[in-house]
């Protein structure tokens, strides 16, 4: 397959924003569906798993292809909802470029800032697209306005609506200058004609602004507009294709998914500005046991290198999700694993629609996405790679969870299922972690809110059929340390006629760039040759370590573990090493001054004027740093942080306050020390 025929794409947005019904009608103007799903019905083919078509709402990602003007078109529909930000994580990471889509009536909204930041932090071009044109309310340029200041964007129009607000009856094409109506079957049938009289004025005025955006990526363009003249159709595409590329602009569209207008522009747009695999030609990562840079380039070299960014349980087994980047991956191969350190084998390779393997592959190359079945231990974030060239590419950063809940299950012979089934949940899910209570010796789930708890207790009750009995939420505490500190080891123990021997010395410190602990290698070149073989088992030991914190347990945050010394005799072994750097840690953090952390969340609360008073009341009732009030169709945006243990409860509140009119999002935002009158329960 050319790689310049392949576009790898995901679809994101805030909650509610039509995402699904976008992808929906994406699947159907490309002939690869032959009947329109509804998200309101439960219908749709992306959002295929129970709990989604019961809440209307996404969950999981879903992966489908399509093709559309000779064009292979990988996509990916992603959550909204803040609970499931690493489904939209995983996916950026391997995509090459991302249709974001916002509702035009409430323009940017909490979510969208936040995927935008998740697409910029890979690099990732974006197209924008303002759905929802025809509701009362909606503003194509609003939209934009609100990117442009909300999001430091710069979006550029390429079809803009055509009618008067909540009636908008088709789009101009500023490309070619024609008004689009999208006639039969569900809008299928795209017809061209004239701009009508009373929209010239505009579209002359927003085609200038293109050509001017285009002329900064190409000398033809800003030529043929310094002397008045025409700028072909073709040459004005390679330009903002240029600029999209780049990451400099972001094409903007109008429409509205659901009653079918202007989503065939979106699906050109891709094709036409977003990039291909070849476009983004190297990939970098690091040797595996020297750490130093290594670069592959998808047009020359032909050792395999691929990323797995899923792993996903159905019901015929485990399926691993992986980008392919170089060289080619057969059904039935064996692959080196940098993390595990050694082979794994892939029984069959799928393309996925959606849930359903849709298509056995025997082999795929560069720039594809495909899921394999039998990989056991590889998980989220791997690197699949030639034993020959082994490489590890930049893996996945992923939020801490901010909720805990007990769980245990009903009859004691259910334990091992429950444990069984907690495991294969945490090996797909990375924001879901698991534990045990040092005092009550419970088991802990932990999750990054309300809904994903739910979500995951229906799993677990339903699709593994494993009766649970659950706690109460609690916030998920954290622990952290205020000043640098240092520790060290040397351990010995006898196993057997073997003595096994580790030394290693380590400095901890506060780091709050980083919300998972991070570990850096500070040895002089002498003693990291000497240790090489042992970092990882440092590595290891250190991080299993900084899960418990020195005043109650909970796992540290914001913290940098520093390997600083240590030393290799004949009796050197690993497993020492990395007993010898838990002790180490220990040690460092004995001598720490620590705190414990709570969770804060940004919040954002719509709410129609009315109402506005007593749910801004109540919110300052808990303690909320309320930051922004804004308005949106007869309705105030209440914008802030609080704390997390402040909002159990709060969607009931909402609700009654607002007579079920309501809406509000809650997201992680930051960590704070507890406040003292709190911490004295952890240190009685």
């Amino acid at each position: 397959m050319s790689l310049d025929k392949i576009r790898n794409f995901g679809i994101i947005a805030h909650i509610d924003a039509g995402k699904t019904t976008t992808t929906e009608r994406v699947l159907f103007y490309t002939r690869k569906i032959h009947n329109v799903g509804n998200v309101d019905d439960g219908t749709t083919e992306t959002d295929w798993h129970p709990e989604e078509r019961r809440r209307g709402i996404s969950i999981f990602s879903a992966a489908v292809t399509t093709e559309w003007r000779g064009h292979v078109l990988n996509l990916i529909d992603t959550p909204g909802h803040v609970d499931f930000t690493a489904e939209v994580e995983r996916s950026l990471r391997v995509l090459d470029g991302a249709v974001i889509v916002f509702d035009a009536v409430n323009g940017v909204e909490a979510q969208s800032e936040t995927v935008w930041r998740q697409a910029a932090r890979y690099a990732v071009p974006r197209l924008a697209y303002a759905n929802k044109m025809d509701r009362p309310g909606a503003s194509f340029e609003k939209t934009l306005e609100s990117m442009r200041r909300k999001l430091a964007a710069r979006p550029v129009p390429i079809t803009i609506p055509v009618g008067p607000e909540g009636a908008v009856s088709g789009v101009i094409d500023l490309l070619t200058m024609q008004r689009l109506s999208f006639e039969g079957e569900q809008g299928a049938v795209v017809v061209a004609s004239e701009i009508p009289a009373e929209s010239i004025e505009e579209a002359r005025m927003y085609r200038e602004l293109l050509v001017e955006a285009a002329s900064e990526f190409s000398d033809e363009v800003l030529a043929a507009a310094l002397e008045g003249k025409p700028v072909a159709e073709s040459v004005l595409k390679a330009a903002i294709r240029k600029g999209t590329v780049g990451g400099k602009i972001q094409p903007a569209y109008a429409g509205s998914s659901l009653h079918n207008l202007g989503v065939q522009p979106v699906i050109d747009g891709v094709v036409d500005f977003l990039p291909g695999p070849a476009d983004v030609p190297v990939v970098t990562g690091r040797e595996p046991d020297s750490e130093k840079p290594r670069s592959l380039d998808i047009r020359k070299d032909k050792a395999l290198c691929a990323l797995a960014f899923k792993t996903e349980t159905d019901k015929h087994g485990e399926l691993t999700y992986v980008r392919i980047y170089t060289g080619t991956l057969k059904a039935g191969d064996a692959f080196y694993n940098p993390r595990l350190g050694r082979m794994e084998r892939t029984q069959q390779m799928y393309r996925m629609f959606s849930h359903e393997r849709s298509q056995s592959l025997p082999e795929a190359g560069p720039g594809e996405i495909v899921t394999l079945v039998g990989l056991k231990q590889t998980r989220t974030g791997d690197t699949l790679c030639d034993k020959k060239l082994p490489l590890v590419l930049e893996s996945m950063r992923f939020p801490e969870p901010v909720l805990s809940v007990a769980i245990e299950p009903k009859s004691s012979a259910d334990k091992d299922k429950l444990d069984e089934v907690l495991q294969r949940l945490m090996k797909d899910d990375p924001t879901f972690r698991v534990g045990q209570d040092v005092d009550t010796g419970q088991t802990i789930i932990q999750c990054m809110g309300e809904l994903h708890a739910e979500i995951l207790l229906y799993r677990i009750r339903n699709e593994f059929g494993t009766p649970a009995n659950v706690g109460e939420p609690r916030v998920a505490y954290k622990e952290t340390i205020l000043a640098p500190a240092s520790g060290e080891e040397r351990y010995t123990v006898k196993a057997g006629e073997k003595t096994l021997f580790g030394h290693v010395a380590l400095e901890i410190r506060p780091n709050p760039g980083a919300v998972a602990p991070v570990i850096a290698v500070e040895l002089a070149p002498e003693q990291e040759k000497d240790l090489r073989r042992y970092l990882a088992s440092i590595r290891e030991g250190a991080l299993s370590a900084s899960g418990s914190g020195a005043i109650a347990g909970f796992p540290m945050i914001y913290l940098e573990i520093a390997v600083r010394g240590g030393s290799v005799t004949p009796e050197s072994a690993e497993q020492a090493y990395s007993a010898a750097a838990v002790s180490a840690f220990g040690r460092a953090l004995k001598s720490a001054s620590s705190v414990i952390l709570e969770p804060h969340m940004k919040f954002e609360v719509t709410v129609p004027d009315e109402y506005a008073g007593g749910v801004i009341n109540d919110l300052q009732r808990r303690g909320a740093e309320i930051g922004e009030l804004g308005a949106v169709a007869g309705a105030r945006v209440v914008r802030g942080h609080v704390a997390l243990s402040k909002m159990f409860g709060y969607t009931t509140m909402l609700r009654s306050l607002t007579q079920g009119r309501g809406q509000h999002l809650l997201e992680p935002y930051e960590y704070k020390p507890l406040p003292p009158e709190e911490l004295k329960r952890f240190q009685a």
